[in-house]
């Protein structure tokens, strides 16, 4: 044991428990717990995450000293500032985060030593019996879960010693949205560790018996809601996995488990593919004729397309910074098939809106839904938002909530209004689904007839 301290830095990884960084140094002696916000850090956060960012930062208060600027020259004026005699941290996953470190190293003239990151199965571990990565999910899984199981969550360091150091005041970050669009989100979320603890026991408790059935209706409660709280680190992959393995078996945590699957899925995507959100992983795509039509990606994004499913989700992410998984792919679907935007257009919005924004699970997901990524659906499974809405939302409860417009309509009308007449206060659908389905396909089919006829618009 020493008393010059070890600097923590913290990453997407804002946690004390099942913190591999942490765990080493506070065994070692004194620890500094360290944030740096650097908009360069890889991409910068969307406004959504950076309102979560400053509530998480906010849960941890004194535990964390806060720094702002380019992180290889904060990291070391903070070592340097506390006497540190060495910098651990949580390696990333993400290649544009992975860089960040790489040039802290550099900069840093004392010891550094990264431990693993918030990954079920370490990147690169999982691959084909040729040694190549995989670009399925399925038998990406199969053989993930053939591999020794992930290890057991490390406890919170007890006692924590934390060494004095110089830092700013949270608002120096200015997370905080300038406009108070947030409050939805706040009303909503509890961000920080406490909250993601009580996430997790709240959805294990009850709603993972029911999950295979009921993960698809928006307008049900049963979703885990975790995604935030791992988007940021509050909670990692290793606690959520062992926490439902230790239940009863079952089809929910069956299912549940699979989800956690993709998430996984994508980062290590990501860390071999680090263009996931600008660029076609199938390169036919990058030809295809996209339309450039800001006024409906307007529409779009305030949920005016005049198909209630659409609308509802939209209006709840701008509302409260999440969407329905179900909904994400009804609405994704619509943006690149029916208005046939670019997908980056909506991850974009995605990314600036959602508080799970996630630089892994939100490209490989739009990918997905375009027909051109990994394991992707696709181009011609395009969805019919009025048949979406009525399997999925029968009653009408979800678009109810989220689009109060439509409130007074029977169920026979709810997902298609227009056979009412006008709404008041609502608009017609911006384009008939049944032609901008054959629009769609007929562009599909140009793209595979003759690729080098179209152009990225």
């Amino acid at each position: 044991m020493t008393n010059a301290p070890i600097l923590v830095w913290l990453r997407r990884d804002l946690r004390l428990t099942d913190h591999p960084a942490l765990y080493h140094a506070a065994g070692q002696g004194p620890v500094v717990l360290a944030f740096c916000h650097d908009d360069q850090d890889g991409r910068a956060l969307g406004g959504a995450s950076r309102w979560w960012l400053h509530q998480s930062l906010a849960a941890l208060g004194d535990t964390v000293t806060l720094a702002r600027g380019r992180c290889e020259a904060e990291i070391p004026r903070l070592a340097e500032a506390c006497g540190a005699r060495a910098v651990y941290w949580n390696a990333s996953a993400d290649p544009a985060l992975s860089a960040t470190e790489a040039r802290v190293r550099q900069a840093l003239k004392i010891p550094t030593e990264t431990f693993a990151g918030d990954e079920l199965f370490a990147i690169g571990a999982v691959r084909t019996n040729a040694g190549t990565p995989f670009q399925v999910f399925t038998p990406f899984w199969r053989a993930a879960l053939a591999l020794p199981p992930p290890p057991q969550p490390l406890p919170r360091p007890a006692p924590l010693v934390l060494a004095p150091c110089p830092g700013l005041p949270l608002a120096a970050l200015e997370l905080m949205p300038k406009l108070d669009w947030w409050r939805g989100m706040a009303e909503l979320w509890q961000p920080g560790e406490a909250g993601a603890a009580a996430r997790l026991a709240d959805f294990l408790d009850g709603p993972v018996e029911t999950y295979q059935r009921d993960r698809d209706l928006p307008a049900k409660p049963g979703t885990s809601l975790l995604s935030p709280h791992l988007a940021f680190g509050e909670i990692s992959p290793r606690q959520i996995w062992h926490a439902a393995q230790a239940l009863p078996p079952g089809d929910g945590i069956h299912t549940f488990l699979k989800e956690l699957g993709w998430r996984e899925f994508s980062r290590h995507l990501l860390a071999r593919q680090p263009d996931l959100a600008t660029i076609p992983l199938r390169p036919e795509f990058r030809a295809f004729p996209w339309r450039d039509d800001p006024e409906a990606l307007r529409k779009w994004q305030m949920g005016r397309t005049g198909y209630p499913i659409i609308d509802a989700g939209l209006r709840q992410l701008w509302q409260t910074g999440w969407m329905h998984n179900r909904v994400r792919m009804i609405v994704a679907s619509f943006l690149i098939k029916d208005l046939l935007i670019p997908w980056q257009a909506g991850e974009e919005w995605f990314w600036d809106t959602l508080v799970d924004a996630d630089s892994a699970n939100n490209a490989a997901s739009w990918q997905w839904v375009a027909g051109s990524g990994a394991d992707a659906a696709p181009f011609f499974r395009i969805f019919n938002p009025v048949t979406q809405g009525e399997k999925f939302d029968p009653d009408g409860s979800y678009v109810r909530t989220w689009v109060p417009e439509l409130a007074h309509l029977p169920n026979a009308f709810v997902h298609q209004p227009w056979k009412m007449g006008r709404v008041p206060g609502y608009p017609p659908p911006m384009v008939d689904h049944a032609l901008a389905r054959t629009r769609a396909l007929a562009a599909f089919k140009g793209l595979k007839d003759d690729p080098a006829q179209h152009l990225l618009l």
